[in-house]
């Protein structure tokens, strides 16, 4: 049975914090929580041992950081790691993702979406926090992290771009319907499908696909309000 289950490795310097996750995780029957560590370069260690399938690393540790122990960890090749942080160290979650992770969640996050961020880069789906604003988002757009190279050009029609770009300037589906003459039923089946086709889990990965696929462009006075 465990061998079906998502094996995972916690790496955190805080035990309260540690010990939450460890009950969090203990819960999913879809989890294995293999080990946890309390600073980087006991997650590199626990990492070569027992090659877990997704790891889950804060950034500040005492010793070797998360963002050192990921990039010492990524140099065997391409691994699942989430980042763990609160949104005063975006330069960090940028770093972090450019270094080898391919997902983060604010510290703070519910149940549900740690939950859905495992399952969601255990796929090798890229997963960004569902509280990310505008600024982070533009950050990651403009970094060198970029997960979606092989990108088909033709693979959204005119009339998809134009409601990706209405998305992404933060306009609810009831506004777009609006402007572009649809149920807001509608609009939120073909969000559903724009977001299968670009697969993405959350807004801000919407947001960040596009902006690297040129399809929209942040202008510098935005406002780094929520997505």
């Amino acid at each position: 049975m465990d061998a079906e289950k998502i094996k995972v490795i916690l790496a955190d310097d805080h035990d309260l914090y540690r010990d939450g996750l460890k009950l969090l995780l203990g819960n999913d029957n879809n989890i294995k929580l293999l080990g946890e560590a309390s600073n980087g370069r006991q997650l590199i260690q626990l990492t070569q041992q027992y090659h877990p399938d997704v790891i889950l690393t804060d950034l500040s540790m005492p010793g070797i950081s998360g963002i050192e122990a990921i990039k010492e960890i990524c140099k065997t090749g391409k691994q699942r790691i989430i980042v763990l942080s609160f949104f005063e160290s975006e330069s960090m979650i940028v770093q972090a993702l450019e270094s080898g992770a391919i997902g983060y969640l604010n510290k703070n996050a519910q149940r549900g979406e740690v939950i859905e961020a495992i399952k969601s880069v255990y796929d090798h789906i890229p997963y960004y926090c569902s509280t990310t604003n505008t600024r982070l988002a533009r950050r990651i757009s403009q970094s060198a992290f970029n997960p979606y190279n092989h990108t088909d050009p033709h693979l959204f029609s005119e009339k998809e771009k134009e409601i990706i770009r209405l998305i992404c300037a933060e306009k609810s589906s009831e506004e777009i319907g609006k402007i572009l003459f649809m149920s807001k039923r509608t609009v939120d089946g073909i969000r559903g499908r724009l977001l299968e086709k670009m697969n993405v889990r959350t807004t801000a990965g919407m947001v960040i696909y596009a902006i690297k696929n040129s399809i929209y462009s942040l202008s510098p006075e935005e406002p780094a309000n929520k997505l």
